[in-house]
């Protein structure tokens, strides 16, 4: 690196390994609960004071109640008939990531748009940290343009860079000149 190295992982510097079969079960216990659409009694596996936080267009939420309002159950009104599939999980101690898809109808109100009926495929990405046995942190990202796209609004108005990827537009490229 030319300039000085910023502090990497900080939050799981410290990770307990031997706590790598615990949070195992607490990550699998939870998407089985989201299979089974539970949300009153979630809190199973997620801590009270739990943070969920998540990108643009999902928000945050703070304590399991606000997941549980602001997230579950306008999810669940949007998209019926949902499936989690978790494509990859990884576990290091007190630490859980995953990415995959759910499946699911759009069958209620969602961003403004009415229900269409239309299976989609929602991608995301989870971080978690379980601690005493329950997920104390969320981290998410769900693609919400790519569910948009599928239920026809490009948010990106033709400009998402999938125009280079197809070869409709020519990327631009940074000037190097003057920069350190």
């Amino acid at each position: 690196m030319k300039h000085t190295r910023p502090e990497q992982a900080v939050l799981s510097r410290d990770t307990d390994m031997g706590k790598t079969d615990e949070t195992r079960a607490v990550i699998e216990g939870m998407v089985d609960g989201l299979n089974d659409h539970r949300i009153d009694d979630i809190g199973t596996f997620f801590a009270e004071g739990f943070r969920w936080m998540g990108n643009a267009g999902c928000g945050t939420k703070h304590g399991l109640k606000e997941f549980q309002d602001n997230w579950q159950r306008p999810f669940q009104s949007a998209f019926s008939d949902k499936v989690c599939i978790d494509e990859a999980r990884l576990y290091m101690g007190e630490w859980a990531a995953a990415f995959g898809r759910q499946e699911a109808t759009h069958s209620g109100d969602f961003m403004g748009l009415a229900p269409t009926g239309k299976r989609v495929k929602i991608r995301y990405m989870d971080f978690w940290k379980v601690e005493n046995g329950k997920i104390t942190d969320n981290w998410v990202m769900v693609d919400f343009p790519h569910v948009l796209a599928q239920l026809g609004v490009d948010v990106f108005k033709g400009e998402g860079w999938e125009a280079f990827d197809r070869g409709e537009r020519t990327p631009p490229r940074p000037d190097t000149q003057g920069r350190s």
